[in-house]
């Protein structure tokens, strides 16, 4: 997938590498035991942690013989195995409830049927005992603290498994208190999709006013004293409106200022994305593909793997964070793994009462392409994706061999594999076309 040409940008990493690298080294023992203390988890013996090498992609089926052409999964071998070399070992060392398993490269034994021709890393079933932990408080949380739903929504709250969806996608998380984190933002920003976008009474007229009024839970308003009561009281208004408002001051507790502001940032994106899709939905417009993924680089999973420090127990320093390779390469995994979502989705969607849009619907109808053909190309899409961002994830490591970067790069490619892993077991919720 080409891009427009550019003038080279004048990359500033090995300056912020250099600038940073002392006090990561210096100081990273001690980020990983801020966020403990911040959520209440006493401090623990530490225990290595190993992500596991990806292994080769599936075999693919003659129909599809592009995603065998390319297999750059060696490209992040060196990034999932971490730092190595003198002085070193003492960075993979994290808090952990217990000790990790085994880190031998995990056999493809998952539940379901993965997208024939799709390239991805099959990853270990997800810790049973964390699963339902997770499991447990997350519903404890949606009932007890928010009151997200319904009775009669409780078993699609359940055949959602968010318990095992999280602990899949973080594996260096180093207690449940850090999973939760990130469950409960999950949790909520799904709310927020289905209430106001889609499943559960979502529509696009009138979106604007929701996710404005909605966002103010995450960025709080700051307006006269006449008026912060009524504003404060709004936030408990709705169901979506108490999830962000609850999952954001867990968040905040548990994360830096500028982790807190990285989170605000993504999710405007995140709300920027649903606007576009419903425009299009009220003018009953297909966009052109490339405008299609435009927006779904908005709308996606970005929000997810950019927290991926946070979860994990420390901080990539701001400066590195917005480095313009590492936002890219984040880019590239939210954008991977969001199609990801439309692949495994299609059916349940076409299913669905209205016009949904996923990427094999806009290039079926864009391109002239049948049903099959344009779910075949789109697998083609998520393909190229995926060998981007390892190339690029592959070359940042290389160019900015701090290890906060080498431990960040390595949670966004095991937020990656995570997302694939569930997607696909997730059989209460999705089901392959019959295309093969």
């Amino acid at each position: 997938m080409s891009e427009p040409e550019l003038p080279p940008p004048q990359s500033h990493l090995q300056e912020a590498a250099s600038r940073f690298g002392a006090h990561v080294l210096a100081s990273a023992a001690a980020r990983a035991l801020d966020i403990s203390t911040a959520t209440g988890g006493p401090p623990g013996p530490p225990a290595s942690l190993t992500l596991p090498a990806p292994s080769s992609p599936a075999p693919t089926p003659p129909a599809t013989p592009a995603a065998a052409v390319h297999a750059p999964g060696a490209d992040l071998e060196r990034i999932l195995r971490g730092p190595s070399g003198l002085g070193t070992a003492g960075l993979r060392l994290i808090l952990r409830e217990r000790p990790p398993s085994p880190s031998a490269p995990p056999a493809d034994t998952a539940e379901g049927t993965p997208v024939p021709g799709l390239y991805y890393h099959p990853v270990p079933e997800p810790d049973p005992v964390r699963v339902e932990e997770v499991g447990r408080r997350i519903k404890s949380w949606a009932l007890d603290e928010v009151s997200l739903y319904p009775e009669d929504w409780e078993e699609q709250f359940d055949g959602f498994s968010v318990g095992r969806y999280m602990v899949g996608c973080h594996p260096d998380a180093p207690t449940v208190d850090h999973l939760m984190v990130a469950t409960r933002l999950m949790v909520a920003e799904n709310a927020v999709d289905d209430c106001y976008c889609e499943d559960h009474g979502g529509s696009p007229v009138g979106l604007g006013e929701r996710l404005l009024l909605a966002h103010t839970a995450l960025d709080p308003l700051h307006t006269t004293e006449e008026y912060q009561p009524q504003w404060a009281k709004s936030l408990h208004a709705d169901a979506p409106r108490r999830a962000y408002r609850s999952a954001m001051e867990y968040f905040v507790r548990a994360a830096s200022p500028s982790q807190a502001d990285r989170l605000r940032h993504d999710m405007a994106r995140l709300h920027l994305g649903y606007l576009a899709e419903a425009a299009w939905a009220q003018l009953d417009h297909v966009p052109e593909v490339w405008e299609y993924l435009a927006m779904r680089q908005f709308n996606n999973f970005r929000p997810c793997p950019t927290i991926t420090d946070t979860v994990g127990g420390y901080e990539l320093p701001a400066d590195l964070h917005a480095q313009a390779a590492m936002q890219k390469v984040i880019a590239l995994a939210g954008n991977a793994t969001t199609i990801v979502n439309d692949l495994y989705s299609y059916t349940k969607e076409l299913d669905a009462p209205g016009h949904h849009l996923n990427l094999p619907v806009v290039i079926a109808e864009r391109e002239g392409l049948s049903e099959r053909d344009a779910y075949l190309k789109s697998v083609e899409v998520h393909n190229d994706l995926m060998h981007d961002f390892e190339r690029e994830a592959s070359a940042l490591a290389e160019a900015c061999p701090a290890p906060d970067v080498q431990r960040f790069l390595r949670g966004v490619a095991a937020w990656v594999d995570g997302n694939h892993h569930w997607h696909r077991s997730n059989t209460y919720r999705y089901s392959l076309p019959d295309f093969w």
